[in-house]
């Protein structure tokens, strides 16, 4: 049997883009996903038309309907494949803000308990696999909006003579005692786990504190995937509802392709319990209002937007990811992706699939 990556989540953005990136590769891959996304979303979010194209166009491609909550499930497919995992990508997740609010009992299981099923199953039938987690920069819950920041035209920006104005927020900022959405915490409680794996059983399990994830796989909804959604809207001539902060609220933005070229870099080469900042940084980064603007330049008409005044519990009002430290570790890997370039390909794969 060839060497194997079990994917979590392998029908979503990262895990399709992960899928195809380590099929490409030589792997085998094993999919783990049964479209908990559409419970979570509706039919926005329903991954169903990427498992069908990962199915038809991977030829070492093997899909199991199974749900992360269940330990027995995983425990057979982690025996069937045993010592031939070279390593597991954990993409799974139950990953909205507000939703996690309506049912805190299926978010904590599924983010957090769901998380140790797979470290456990990991460390008991492929304990040499390289782990890797898709965390999240919500685990620093509300404290970046601590920081000094400064309202501009479209968006907020750091006062330039604070430390993180240059490369963003860095892994030293604390999580603690702060407010973080349930589903901030839930994924806290994922974090650490994955970091304890490593440093007490002394497995290679990685964690990245991800900044926005995008792409054109990505199956925005409204509760979740901003920029794939904000697209969505703009393509199908949906009405936008911006939730808080004016839209000036500044996120980061990671292209699947950049992040997955990351996780392979650790896989060759990984270290026990690390964690790391990872978003497109200064190099690709924009406010709501900066992406309605990049998005009816492309489109030559307008989107149609609403203001709420109520933001998200929790939700940050300024996040750029310092990836320096990834960076340094890891000095092979380069960020390829622009705000605009990401945009242009979102928005040309939304149009040819709303055709």
């Amino acid at each position: 049997m060839q060497d194997v990556i079990i994917v979590t989540g392998a029908a979503g953005l990262i895990g399709s883009e992960s899928a195809k990136y380590f099929h490409e590769l030589g792997f085998e891959i094993v999919g783990i996903d049964n479209n908990l996304r559409a419970y979570f979303f509706g039919e926005d979010g329903s991954t169903l038309w990427q498992k069908k194209q990962l199915q038809a166009g991977l030829r070492h491609y093997s899909h199991y309907e199974v749900d992360i909550r269940d330990n027995d499930e995983l425990t057979q497919i982690f025996k069937r494949y045993g010592k031939n995992v070279k390593a597991v990508i954990h993409c799974a997740a139950q990953p909205s803000h507000d939703w996690a609010a309506k049912e805190p009992h299926t978010d904590f299981a599924v983010n957090a308990t769901g998380t140790l099923n797979l470290l456990e199953v990991t460390r008991l039938f492929c304990p040499e696999a390289v782990f890797v987690f898709t965390s999240t920069n919500k685990v620093y819950g509300d404290r970046p909006n601590s920081l000094p920041l400064v309202e501009k035209e479209l968006r907020w920006e750091l006062d330039e003579a604070h430390p993180y104005f240059q490369f963003g927020i860095d892994e030293k900022m604390s999580l603690d005692q702060c407010t973080h959405s349930v589903f901030g915490a839930s994924k806290v409680a994922a974090d650490i786990m994955v970091q304890e794996y490593g440093r007490y059983f002394h497995m290679n399990t990685v964690t990245f504190r991800g900044g926005c994830l995008t792409g054109p796989a990505h199956s925005g909804a409204m509760l979740h995937g901003f920029l794939a959604y904000l697209v969505k809207c703009a393509v199908s001539s949906t009405p936008y509802t911006i939730l808080g902060y004016k839209g000036k609220q500044v996120r980061d933005n990671i292209h699947s392709s950049d992040l997955v070229a990351a996780f392979w870099q650790v896989i060759e080469n990984p270290r026990p319990g690390e964690v790391y900042n990872i978003g497109g940084g200064r190099y690709s980064n924009c406010s709501i209002l900066e992406a309605i603007e990049i998005i009816q330049q492309l489109t030559g008409r307008e989107l149609n937007h609403a203001f709420s005044m109520e933001n998200r519990i929790g939700d940050h009002i300024w996040w750029i990811s310092d990836i320096r430290k990834f960076q340094d570790h890891f000095p092979k890997w380069k960020m390829t992706y622009t705000i605009e370039k990401i945009i242009t390909e979102i928005l040309a794969a939304t149009t040819d699939r709303m055709r």
